[in-house]
């Protein structure tokens, strides 16, 4: 045990939750084996949420089933352990060896919410780790990042070596690789850096020259896609607390507003009969007793039927609960949750009324919202649905919509089930509009009229006994807006707003929205520069990504979105995005 790992130990009787940093969770694989180079991935959040991060756990078990590399863990440390190890003089270490992140070969974030931007410094801060990559000498570890904010890496770029845009499953061995090779060979940082810039869909900012273009990073053969095999269980509770099976990879809905919806486009799914043996394989080894089937519209997966046949006496015999967290209202069944003990269903209509789902192209029409009735019949009593308030086009009638929903529901409940009461949350998020969608191109509405539009919809749905309401805070999501469609200058913003106060911005009673304000200004920006719209012509910062889905699709879908015009589901034929080109899509 080296000296940082016992004054580290040391430490743990006097912080809040001990079992944070532990480690040893059960399926910990070996860490005592001779690798050519390591990774330590480093999630910019509590252990909690970061043990619920499907990505970072698949990524973990494929590189820990080699024999020449390995991979440990970093979560972001709560407030009262990094006070501590700034007292006691200790960097940041991995979990597993309680090593220095300092002293990896590579050192990997997976960075899934704009919101988790100072996170990432707040950790390399700990780590002591320059923030800039310029500031990095050879004596560095080479930091990359991954995960959804890939889709635009520009405002957190210059803090990285190399960014992988889209899905790391066999990039990021890749990178292990040349790495590896790099350093046997006595290459440069700068030449390692040159070689990676060569693996498909690693981006390398200090490379980049007019013309450059990343091509996203696909798994086309996703059936035989590794995934994990033996799950860590976590030491304490976490978010999502459960095996999970990923069954599909995208979407086919088209939704103008979802940005996931397009980045993991083509459609790729795995058989139910590869599912069900996953499935099995995770739960053997785990002694989880919920399984949750996984995809972006789980409803939709077409083996759905079959795997659910083949689980549900196995799930039953065990005391399994099988959990369907992502529903399409269109493709509900009420035997689609017969063997979940949860008394909520959850769904998300996203708009009021049905000329602003057409303009979304959220296909699903007011009778379909009234099928939500059938869960009744199966024996349910409270419903959660999801809305988007500040959508393109919308009005106060269409916030009043959703209050209409609400009573419908209501009133058929009382039709289906005649006693006790049904119980609705709706919770409302503000519209950010993300890159690589048709919507890229829009303004978010202003500060105030967010605040406007959540009072009035508070307003109706406060008379309505029954319903529960929660929104988004506002000033969040203007800076998630702003940071999502950013360039280079924000990560002057980004570390000017750590310096002073900014970390841990997804959790409201963390977050400064005067430290940020107080960061643009610094830099003569303001966050409506970012959050404004866009001409169609005009270039954009992440324009240098090639996300697969040409960008005249999104055009034209955003010139049917101000029509009205629904585009149908590709599951009733290909509409031609251009996704094709990355792989082959498996459900046409």
């Amino acid at each position: 045990m080296s000296d940082y790992s016992r004054k580290f130990e040391a430490l743990l009787p006097d912080v809040e939750k001990p079992a944070r940093y532990s480690g040893g969770e059960w399926n910990t694989p070996d860490m005592n084996k001779r690798v050519r180079a390591d990774m330590c991935f480093c999630f910019p959040d509590l252990y909690e949420i970061g043990m619920s991060n499907l990505g970072v756990q698949i990524l973990y078990d494929i590189i820990n089933c080699r024999e020449d590399f390995r991979a440990e863990r970093c979560f972001a440390p709560a407030p009262d352990l990094a006070e501590l190890l700034k007292k006691n003089d200790i960097p940041l270490l991995s979990i597993e060896t309680r090593k220095p992140l300092k002293d990896f070969a590579v050192v990997g974030f997976s960075i899934g919410f704009e919101l988790l931007y100072t996170n990432v410094l707040y950790m390399l801060d700990l780590a002591r780790i320059p923030f800039r990559a310029c500031d990095r000498g050879e004596d560095m570890p080479i930091l990359i990042a991954g995960g959804p904010c890939s889709v635009n890496p520009e405002p957190f770029a210059p803090f990285f070596d190399a960014v992988v845009c889209g899905e790391g499953e066999e990039v990021d061995l890749e990178i292990l690789r040349t790495v590896a090779d790099g350093k046997e060979r006595g290459l440069s940082k700068a030449q390692i850096l040159e070689n990676l810039s060569r693996i498909e869909g690693t981006y390398v900012p200090s490379l980049k020259r007019t013309g450059y273009v990343v091509r996203k990073a696909v798994v086309k053969d996703f059936e035989n896609a590794p995934y994990i095999s033996r799950p860590l269980v976590p030491n304490i509770e976490s978010v999502h607390d459960r095996a999970t099976l990923e069954l599909y990879r995208g979407c086919a809905s088209g939704c103008r507003f979802c940005q996931a919806g397009f980045w993991y486009r083509p459609i790729r799914e795995r058989s139910a009969k590869k599912c069900a043996s996953l499935a099995k394989n995770m739960l053997e080894s785990t002694g989880f007793d919920e399984l949750s089937l996984c995809s972006l519209s789980t409803s939709d997966y077409t083996g759905l039927e079959q795997l659910e046949n083949e689980l549900s006496p196995y799930c039953r015999e065990r005391g399994i609960t099988m959990a369907l967290p992502s529903l399409r209202i269109s493709s509900f069944k009420p035997d689609m949750a017969r063997d979940s003990r949860r008394s909520s269903l959850t769904f998300a209509p996203e708009a009021g009324s049905q000329r602003l789902r057409n303009v979304i192209n959220k296909n699903v029409s007011e009778e379909e919202i009234d099928k939500i009735a059938v869960a009744f019949e199966a024996g349910y009593d409270s419903v959660k649905l999801y809305f988007m308030m500040g959508l393109p086009t919308e009005t106060d009638e269409d916030i009043a919509g959703i209050a209409d929903i609400c009573r419908r529901l209501k009133s058929l409940y009382w039709e289906k089930r005649h006693k006790k009461g049904l119980n609705i949350s709706v919770s409302c998020a503000v519209f950010i509009p993300k890159p690589c969608t048709p919507f890229q191109w829009e303004a978010q509405i202003s500060l105030d009229e967010m605040k406007r539009r959540q009072a009035y919809l508070r307003g109706l749905l406060k008379g309505i006994k029954g319903v529960n309401f929660s929104w988004h805070g506002a000033e969040t999501s203007v800076l998630e807006a702003a940071l999502a469609r950013g360039d280079r200058r924000l990560a002057d913003v980004i570390e000017e707003a750590y310096k002073t106060g900014a970390r841990f911005d997804s959790w409201s009673e963390h977050f400064k929205w005067d430290v940020w304000q107080a960061a643009f200004e610094s830099r003569g920006l303001k966050a409506e520069q970012f959050t404004r719209a866009r001409d169609l012509d005009e270039e954009l910062p992440w324009d240098f990504i090639d996300p697969g889905v040409d960008k005249e699709y999104f055009k034209k879908e955003r010139a049917l979105a101000y029509k009205g015009v629904t585009t149908r589901n590709c599951r009733e034929g290909c509409n031609g995005c251009g996704a094709l080109k990355e792989g082959r899509c498996t459900i046409l």
